[in-house]
This record gives structure tokens, C-alpha cells and sequence, in this order.
């Protein structure tokens, strides 16, 4: 009997057609994503019996919960600290069935096709902070 070693890999595609330009890919920063701040379909995809692992998709808007300091779905009309544009999720962050945090890059400088960003996203709706992310958005806001 011979005993072989047998080895499988997955590999997963970035899809970044939000990204307009390599502009600050070289400066992400790490960040703890709350899955419970992000919408199932629109930001993320479970698990599945065919697919063991979820993921968050890349250019997912986020704003950081002042409260934990994870981070959640950019949202504009929060009053948790989200209402803060911070970035865009930067590339895929897998994820297994029951866990709630996600480690992940965060995009915070650079230019993005606003048409393009996963869930979408309204610029004029963005507030400029300090605190914030600086990214220069191109195209027409998606709904």
C-alpha cells in the first residue's frame, strides 16, 4: 500500500471593479469587521454546504461603531459612529459558519467608481471628517 499525500486549495478572485485606480492599495490598514453591522447578499455571503466558507466582499462601505471599535456598513443616518465613512473593505474577508468578527484591509485613501461599490453608496451623502476616509469617488452614485 502506497500512502500519498493529497492536498486542495481554494482560491478566491478578487473583485474590484470599484477601484479606479491602485492608489493607496500599498497603505491598507486592519480592521475588525462585526458582521452583525452588514446586510446578508448586499455586503457579505454565508456559508454553504458547497461553499464552507462566507465571505465579506471587497469595496463593502464602512464606518467604525464608536462603541466596540469594530466596524459596520457605512451608514449615513447611524448614530453609532458609522455615519463616518472610514473606507471600503479593501478584498475579500472569508469567514467560517459562526463567527461574528472578521478580520479584514481597509481601504482609506485612493479613488473608487462610485457605480461600482458593493451595496452602493452616495457621495454627496458623505460628511468629511478627520477621522474619515479620503477617497475621491468617479461615475455615478449606484442605488
Amino acid at each position: 500500500m502506497s500512502i500519498q499525500p493529497y492536498t486542495t486549495s481554494v482560491t478566491l478572485t478578487a473583485d474590484r471593479d470599484w477601484l479606479a485606480s491602485r492608489h493607496g492599495t500599498d497603505s491598507t490598514e486592519t480592521i475588525t469587521l462585526d458582521l452583525g453591522k452588514l446586510t446578508k447578499n448586499a455586503h457579505y455571503v454565508e456559508p454553504t454546504a458547497a461553499q464552507p466558507h462566507g465571505y465579506v466582499r471587497s469595496g463593502v462601505p464602512v464606518g467604525r461603531v464608536t462603541a466596540s471599535g469594530l466596524y459596520g456598513a457605512y451608514d449615513p443616518a447611524a448614530k453609532d459612529g458609522r455615519e463616518v465613512f472610514a473606507g471600503l473593505v479593501y478584498a475579500e474577508a472569508p469567514f467560517t459558519p459562526g463567527v461574528t468578527k472578521i478580520p479584514a484591509a481597509l481601504f482609506w485613501h485612493g479613488t473608487v467608481n462610485a457605480a461600482k461599490v458593493p451595496g452602493g453608496i452616495d457621495p454627496a451623502k458623505i460628511v468629511p471628517s478627520p477621522a474619515g476616509a479620503q477617497i475621491r469617488f468617479l461615475g455615478a452614485v449606484s442605488a
